[in-house]
């Protein structure tokens, strides 16, 4: 029974040398080289676009502060002046915009922590992506060092006028020996 489970363990061996040499391992790892670095590309152009997102909220942010700055001089000039139901209706205008600013300032800090996140996370794609490159050029290396060893050069078969020669005048006494 063990010789059977050792058979079957050199032939499933086998069969997956075969499968890795039908692979191509060298095209997969760039392949996958290729995956992430699109994969990395869209991660920065997200990026991008949420740090651009993150400042058109800080400028809003600001012009929100700067209308309730002029909102308190309304009530101010409302109260001053006894005006009641403007007084309602500039404290109403007020209690939005505030409710705005707090949403707003949320969703700043929420993008800012994503943005965070997101930027750890790209650098550790990079570097994982670098050491891939790396794997690859090495992989390509080894493949064209191993091809360069197994292809045939015709050079090394190319015969000289004096070979022929030498070889001429052996078989000549060779035959006027016999």
């Amino acid at each position: 029974m063990a010789l059977i489970t050792r058979v079957s363990r050199l032939f499933r061996a086998d069969l997956h040398a075969v499968l890795d040499r039908i692979e191509e391992p060298d095209l997969l790892l760039r392949q996958a080289v290729r995956e992430m670095e699109d994969e990395l590309a869209r991660d920065e152009q997200r990026l991008k676009t949420m740090q651009l997102e993150q400042a058109q909220l800080g400028t809003r942010c600001a012009d929100l502060d700067r209308t309730l700055e002029q909102i308190e001089q309304e009530l101010d000039v409302c109260f001053s002046s006894n005006e009641q139901e403007l007084a309602r209706a500039v404290i109403k205008r007020k209690l939005e915009t505030q409710r705005l600013a707090t949403l707003l300032a949320r969703r700043r800090q929420l993008l800012h922590e994503t943005c965070t996140a997101l930027g750890t996370q790209l650098e550790e794609n990079r570097t994982r992506l670098e050491s891939m490159r790396q794997k690859a050029e090495l992989l390509t290396e080894e493949a064209a060092a191993g091809h360069a060893g197994e292809s045939w050069n015709a050079g090394d078969c190319a015969v000289r006028q004096e070979d022929v020669d030498v070889a001429w005048l052996r078989e000549k006494q060779k035959r006027s020996g016999s």
